[in-house]
């Protein structure tokens, strides 16, 4: 990896704007900036990847910092988390082929060995990021670029830092990252994206990088049960590039039990119909008349969702009880997140949250899902 002192002095002339506010370190408590300047490799992870392999991709990785102390009560549930607002600069090294992706994504922190001057950590973050160049016949051919479909993709971050605490204020880090870009099939083709590579950072804190925690009187959360419930809709297009967009209606129902006042556990129900499966069935004039109950899926599914106030995250895993006519793995995983229109403890609807789901097969994406749902 060669970073040069250029790049070193780079990264202190990016951070040099947030110096200043240290004069009023008491308006930004707990917050700070980091800068990482990394470098890397696209890895060709399935034998579709055609793709010529730059020499060297590199990028700009700058994560607006917040390390809670208390202001809310969960913040103290959770163990005052450390999180983030991440916005990367990535350029692949062929922009003829793979453009740039410019990506904004909200992250979390988690300490794995915590020292007085060391410490190790791992940082993870998905949100979306943007594409400048993609598959296309026209109005610009490019029909090279079969790893990415569409300008707007999800975009999975996944930092591991070894990091020097220098004073209170400032820290110098640095470690290896993995990113994923893909659009979970809204478009084709979707093969993705993904880089490997090493970075190296600074991260400045106007007033610290550990404040003072506030402490309540914390009362234990009753574990209770909810019966809950989503409807969500996803889009799919054909396996053609360039094809029809078929939507995909997707509901579930399930129970969850809440646990350690900041975690729920869930099980229950998925069903899903599948436009394109039933156009495919129907245009190709397989099982005729019987096209609807072969567009559907049935799953049994179990998770947990990660409370941080009105955020919680979601890791889910299902198994199907009937698949569709065109059959997948026997199992699923479920990675996303859910926002709290309300949260109560007492009334009819405890529950009322929006929802936001990526749903794969491994390491295949096979859609987005949207909706909301209700908790009783």
């Amino acid at each position: 990896m060669k970073f040069t002192a250029a790049r070193i002095f780079s990264l202190l002339l990016i951070l040099s704007p947030f110096f200043a506010f240290a004069q009023e370190p008491a308006s930004l408590k707990g917050w700070g900036v980091e800068a990482n300047l990394f470098e890397g490799k696209v890895i060709k992870h399935t034998v579709k990847f055609h793709l010529p392999i730059p020499e060297m991709s590199t990028g700009l990785d700058i994560n607006l910092a917040y390390h809670s102390y208390g202001r809310k009560e969960w913040e103290e549930r959770r163990g005052y988390p450390f999180l983030g607002i991440g916005i990367t600069y990535t350029n692949y090294g062929m922009d003829s082929v793979y453009g740039r992706c410019f990506s904004i994504f909200p992250n979390l922190t988690i300490p794995l060995i915590m020292g007085k001057k060391l410490e190790w950590t791992l940082r993870i973050g998905d949100g979306m990021g943007y594409v400048t160049r993609h598959y296309g016949r026209i109005p610009i051919s490019d029909t090279l670029n079969n790893a990415i479909g569409s300008h707007l993709n999800d975009y999975a971050s996944f930092n591991m830092d070894i990091r020097y605490h220098v004073s209170k204020k400032f820290d110098v880090q640095a470690g290896v990252n993995f990113s994923h870009i893909s659009d979970a099939s809204y478009h084709q083709p979707n093969l993705g994206i993904n880089l490997a590579g090493s970075h190296i950072g600074l991260r400045y804190f106007p007033g610290t990088s550990n404040p003072e925690r506030i402490h309540h009187k914390l009362k234990p959360l009753s574990n209770r049960w909810l019966i809950e419930g989503r409807v969500a809709l996803a889009f799919t297009q054909s396996e053609a590039p360039s094809g029809p967009l078929f939507p995909v209606y997707m509901g579930s129902v399930y129970t969850s039990r809440r646990w350690l006042s900041k975690n729920k556990i869930f099980g229950g129900l998925d069903i899903s119909y599948h436009q394109s499966i039933y156009s495919f069935l129907k245009n190709n004039q397989i099982a005729p008349g019987e096209e609807p109950q072969n567009s559907y899926k049935t799953a049994i599914f179990a998770g947990n969702e990660f409370l941080f106030g009105r955020v919680g995250v979601m890791l889910q895993v299902g198994f199907y009880l009937k698949q569709a006519a065109l059959k997948q793995d026997i199992y699923y995983e479920k990675i996303g997140g859910n926002y709290y229109l309300v949260q109560r403890e007492k009334g009819p609807i405890k529950e009322l949250f929006l929802t936001g789901l990526l749903k794969t097969h491994k390491t295949i994406a096979e859609l987005a899902e949207f909706g909301i749902g209700m908790g009783f």
